[in-house]
């Protein structure tokens, strides 16, 4: 129940009611609340001068079944106002002709106040067409009860189906923006990844210069300790022939007297 008196509504509305009440905790069977005489206030949607013509009188019975069952698909407005309860019923006159047609003005008038879009997705435009099948039902209804039933039997699959769709939308949306995270997350995983390789490649290069620098130096230490032994080795053979060369000379000094 709102605190504030609601808003207009292109469904039309009777007068609204003070109901008076014990403001105390009610019980369980606490008497139903008693309504004063309605007091002169302007309905949510203007009434039509055909309004004003006399009808052709209804049966009670039908009467009140017509009232419940507009209860029953309309509830009524209820709202406190200065420690006050006020109720509206929806309104159960028959609508005629001209009503339809100031119904189609409302509707244009308040779709171009309420700057509604006329195309996509927008708020504005399905609260209002929702307001206005709300009155085509009430209208029909009590011309033909059935027919307003079967109405309502519409309007609640197309409700239900709108709410599937916004529920799936919804779902999508998040299952979207949790997929977007991830990839994020994974993007930044990745890259991290990409830059420890890439530094772990700049130190395994680092390390083959190194090892290639130490091997270019055992080489070039091995190949002059080589040289060194090969020019000892040189040496040595020379010193021996030239020793040989001597000793022959000798041998052969020392022979050739005895002959």
């Amino acid at each position: 129940m709102s605190t504030i008196p609601p808003t207009s509504s292109l469904v039309r509305y009777d007068n609204p009611v003070l109901v008076t009440r014990n403001t105390d905790k009610r019980t369980p069977k606490a008497k139903a609340l008693k309504s004063s005489s309605p007091t002169p206030m302007d309905t949510s949607m203007p009434l039509s001068p055909s309004s004003n013509k006399k009808l052709q009188p209804l049966d009670s019975k039908n009467l009140q079944q017509t009232d419940e069952i507009l209860n029953s698909i309309l509830p009524p407005r209820e709202w406190t106002e200065v420690n006050q309860l006020w109720v509206q019923h929806v309104s159960s006159t028959p609508a005629t002709r001209l009503d339809v047609i100031n119904l189609q003005e409302q509707l244009d008038m308040r779709l171009q106040q309420r700057q509604a879009r006329e195309t996509g997705i927008c708020p504005v435009r399905r609260e209002l067409f929702s307001q206005c099948f709300d009155e085509l039902i009430r209208q029909v209804t009590i011309s033909c009860s059935e027919r307003g039933l079967l109405l309502l039997r519409v309007r609640d699959e197309i409700r239900m189906t709108i709410a599937a769709y916004q529920t799936l939308y919804e779902s999508s949306v998040a299952f979207g923006m949790r997929k977007a995270l991830m990839a994020e997350q994974g993007k930044a995983d990745m890259e991290k990844r990409v830059n420890e390789l890439e530094r772990d490649k700049r130190d395994l290069e680092k390390q083959v210069n190194e090892w290639k620098a130490k091997c270019e130096q055992i080489e070039k230490r091995n190949a002059e300790q080589r040289a060194a032994e090969e020019k000892k080795h040189a040496e040595d053979i020379s010193f021996y022939k030239k020793t040989n060369q001597q000793l022959k000379a000798q041998l052969e000094g020392i022979i050739a007297p005895k002959k």
